[in-house]
């Protein structure tokens, strides 16, 4: 026990790791996709749009796995359903590279989603229960630098994949493609997250919920001492609902029959985390680069380059989250990203056709990579991590399945539809285009920030207002 803090700091630390795993699983599984699209188009010889649905489909399953992961969490509990997530990895994981058709990758994928909708909301969620409020920003910023090292863990197994076997649609080991193994590396990160859950104690705010509250105590007590347990135990059942019901959907709505403010506010978060286009570059950075020019290989590296200034830009965040705030880290990430992307559209309007293929001089190719780059850690010193540490917190502790629900399946769903336009737009109004429309939605997110988002910083979860 920390002598100057009244809480299990080793133990605390310990716990929200084993939870982040499911965000590095997060962030592997949505980044693995960006090397194996050339494997994906050769192997069931699709068009943009069959290749834009092979890609996006994962996201159908994120939507509906967010939704019902925030409702099943209010009755199975939060660890149980990130065990659930779990093993939803590992049969992906082994599914999609084992495919040998569309139908079957696109199956397999959406199971992947399912698991990482459910991680995305589960993890800050489960992991702001169990913090302090002092460090809970901090901790729950842990996801976010796991997602970042999950992408850049896969951008770095596929240029080591493909760099190995001559390309990631050449044969590999055991007769198989380099795209395909891209693919069933995620079973041993997979695999660990799955036997490190039953370790960790579940949820005591979820265990009060169940009227378990000899169990919460047990818990609030290795968290934090045995003397406030029961204090903090009586104070989360008192946050609940005075008349002792569940958690429910229609608790999200006020007593005028409208749904509440704070509602807004998450779908809002959650909406405009991905209207500025991020996963653009998670998903078809390759693609991206080896439009205007780049090869493949040195398109893999931009991707490695990417992964690692992100680490940088979300640790940075971690130290700066619980000092300066949420809402003034989002609003430096919102100003950040609109000049950065129109920077980006400025550049990519300069290109010049060649063969039927955009070409940047190298001046302007320079002016785009730093630019992109620049946007993506101002996206990761901000909405990367704040959106998902707000939507685990901001809630009070009746909404806070429901409200993840619901704001899981609209940034899912929103991130559904950039990716799956993102290929059609390339090929019909042009990259520039493209990312002006990324850099008003980044724009418009500055009025709304600075409108509409409440600080948490340093509140309790049982102080959150609905």
């Amino acid at each position: 026990m920390d002598s100057k803090k009244n809480y299990n700091l080793p133990l605390i630390i310990a716990i929200s790791f084993v939870a982040t795993l499911g965000g590095f699983l997060f962030g592997f599984d949505s980044g693995v996709i960006n090397g194996t699209v050339d494997g994906l188009r050769t192997a069931f010889n699709s068009d943009s749009i069959g290749t834009g649905f092979n890609v996006a489909s994962m996201l159908l399953g994120c939507a509906v796995g967010a939704f019902f992961a925030g409702r099943l969490a209010d009755r199975l509990g939060r660890r149980s359903l990130l065990l659930i997530s779990a093993v939803l990895f590992i049969v992906s994981a082994w599914g999609s590279g084992i495919s040998e058709s569309s139908f079957a990758f696109i199956i397999y994928r959406v199971l992947g989603g399912l698991a990482v909708g459910a991680a995305s909301v589960m993890a800050p969620a489960y992991i702001s229960e169990i913090a302090p409020a002092e460090i809970r920003g901090r901790l729950a910023t842990i996801q976010q630098v796991a997602i970042i090292c999950g992408l850049s863990a896969a951008f770095f197994s596929n240029y080591i994949l493909a760099n190995s076997a001559g390309g990631s649609v050449q044969e590999f080991w055991l007769g198989y493609e380099a795209w395909r193994w891209m693919f069933w590396i995620e079973l041993f990160p997979a695999t660990l997250f799955f036997f490190s859950l039953l370790l960790i104690p579940e949820s005591p705010r979820f265990l009060v919920l169940k009227g378990k509250k000899e169990q919460a105590s047990l818990v609030l007590g290795r968290l934090f001492n045995e003397s406030s347990a029961q204090k903090m135990t009586d104070e989360i059942a008192s946050s609940l609902a005075d008349d002792g019901h569940n958690p429910r959907l229609t608790d999200l709505m006020d007593t005028t029959g409208r749904v509440r403010k704070i509602v807004w506010v998450g779908i809002g978060l959650a909406t405009f985390q991905q209207l500025v286009g991020i996963n653009v570059v998670f998903y078809y950075g390759a693609v991206l680069w080896q439009s205007v020019g780049f090869s493949e290989n040195d398109a893999l590296q931009i991707n490695i380059l990417s992964g690692v200034l992100s680490i940088a830009a979300v640790v940075l965040a971690l130290v700066l989250i619980d000092k300066i705030g949420r809402k003034p880290l989002l609003l430096i990430g919102s100003i950040g990203m609109a000049a950065t992307l129109t920077t980006v559209a400025y550049a990519f309007a300069t290109a010049d056709f060649s063969s039927g293929e955009l070409v940047l001089t190298d001046h302007m190719g320079k002016v785009a990579l730093v630019a992109a780059n620049a946007y993506v850690m101002f996206f990761n010193f901000s909405w990367g991590p704040v959106m998902w540490v707000m939507l685990g917190e901001m809630f009070p502790n009746q909404l806070r399945g429901s409200g993840l629900a619901v704001a899981g399946l609209f940034q899912w769903f929103s991130n559904f539809v950039i990716t799956m336009t993102f290929p059609i737009m390339l090929a019909g109004i042009g990259l520039a285009a493209a990312y002006s429309i990324y850099a008003f939605f980044a724009a418009i997110s500055i009025i709304f920030v600075a409108k509409f988002v409440a600080e948490t910083r340093g509140l309790q979860l049982e102080e959150m207002q609905g």
